[in-house]
């Protein structure tokens, strides 16, 4: 029988299949087993950014560090982050992705180690601002993997896991570290321990791995910081890019300032239930990814919009009796929206891109969410010192919530202008 290797004294088949069927047997094993570590790749990424979310009232505690502080070193890691995007996004379009993505991996297991010995705001900063430069190098080059990687038998599985592992790793980052603040001796080493042993151990795994992507020239060109969009993406990014400042922005609140929220609306909730509202935030949106993965992109965005307008307001009941219940609401609903917006975004982006522009655009359109998620948490830090952090809530509320009114109106304008251009349709 064809393929087959028969025993060299019975002549029947022994089940082993050999020449271009095992050949090709093997190498879709292969691809299969590289894009599993590139996603995992992706999602422990996410989820060392979103460990030291539940450690910020340690610090605090510890350190007497303030508000203003803890938004500090949050940004760090995101304007660190930006900047690799900018100058970076694109290299392993040019050396591949297998080694700037071992390379990066073991800068980030660099800074892990660097968390895991701060003794103060600069050196917690100092370590955020590795991290955030290694995970902009290794992030671009993870996503734009995944989509060398897709599979014509699963149309739309790359830019879906593109989605879902960063949010099921922010999820995964922040349960892990809060359990570990209520049963490991020392949080605030361990978690950063066992995240540095797997880096170290994925950057090996990735040299082993077969490079999908074909080298070319241009390297140090490509370092010049730019945003480079095909007009496609650009397109879309313009019709869809206040709904992705809107979800990044409250992504980056109840990161920064989550935990602050929830002991201010609930002064007696254990300090694990100030850490776990971002982890509500990020496990239901790594759920509306999952639900809405085969609904409209467009569809998507505008629910995600739609759930904006209710979510910031129930968080601020929190603050007016409510209790911590409201406020872990709002992030469910703020949530849901980011995983919404976030997938229906780059299923929109990805879908016509052509294989040269898959990290370049992946980097642009992570520079507009971590812009989105550094800076208004930034300006929200700096008014708690003068204003307080209540007022500051609300004021962030009503910012979010009318931007995603601005992008339900630019979604429509976006449906209006494809009728006419197609009435037939």
């Amino acid at each position: 029988m064809s393929g087959l290797l028969s025993g060299p004294l019975t002549g029947r088949p022994t089940g082993r299949l050999t020449g271009p069927v095992a050949r090709a047997s093997a190498h879709r094993r292969n691809r299969a087993a590289t894009f599993a570590l590139d996603a995992s790749v992706l999602a422990a990424l996410l989820a060392a950014s979103s460990a030291p979310t539940p450690l910020y009232p340690l610090y605090q505690d510890r350190w007497g560090l303030s508000a203003l502080a803890v938004t500090v070193v949050f940004a760090a890691y995101s304007l660190a982050l930006l900047s690799a995007l900018l100058t970076t996004g694109a290299l392993s379009d040019h050396l591949g992705r297998r080694p700037v993505l071992a390379g990066a991996l073991l800068a980030e297991a660099a800074s892990m180690l660097l968390l895991a010995s701060a003794d103060g705001a600069g050196t917690l900063t100092a370590a955020r601002l590795l991290q955030g430069a290694a995970t902009g190098v290794a992030t671009s080059a993870a996503g734009a993997a995944l989509l060398d990687l897709a599979d014509p038998r699963h149309p739309g599985r790359s830019a879906l896991t593109n989605t879902i592992a960063p949010v099921a790793g922010m999820a995964a980052g922040v349960l892990g570290s809060t359990l570990l603040v209520r049963f490991a001796p020392a949080p605030t080493t361990t978690v950063y321990l066992l995240l540095a042993a797997l880096f170290a151990a994925q950057a090996i795994a990735v040299a082993f791995t077969a490079e999908t992507a074909r080298r070319h020239p241009g390297a140090l060109r490509s370092l010049r910081p730019r945003l480079a969009l095909p007009p496609a993406a650009r397109r879309t990014l313009l019709t869809t890019g206040t709904a992705v400042v809107a979800v990044w922005a409250l992504g980056g609140f109840y990161s920064s300032l989550g935990p602050g929220l929830v002991r201010l609306a609930a002064p007696e909730a254990p300090q694990a239930a100030r850490g776990m509202v971002f982890f509500t935030l990020s496990a239901t949106a790594t759920l509306t990814v999952w639900a809405l993965r085969r609904a409209d992109p467009r569809t998507a965005v505008t629910l995600g919009c739609l759930a904006v307008l209710p979510a910031a307001p129930l968080a601020l009941a929190g603050l007016h009796g409510a209790g911590a219940p409201a406020v872990h609401g709002g992030a469910a609903l703020a949530g849901a929206a980011f995983g919404a917006v976030s997938q229906g975004t780059l299923r929109l982006l990805l879908a016509p891109l052509a294989e040269r522009d898959r990290a370049a655009t992946l980097a642009a359109y992570y520079v507009l969410s971590y812009l989105s998620m550094s800076l208004p948490a930034i300006a929200a830090g700096a008014a708690t010192r003068q204003y307080g952090l209540g007022t500051t809530s609300h004021a962030y509320a009503a910012v979010a919530a009318l931007l995603a009114v601005a992008a339900l109106a630019a979604l429509a304008g976006s449906r209006r202008r494809a009728a006419a251009a197609h009435p037939d349709r």
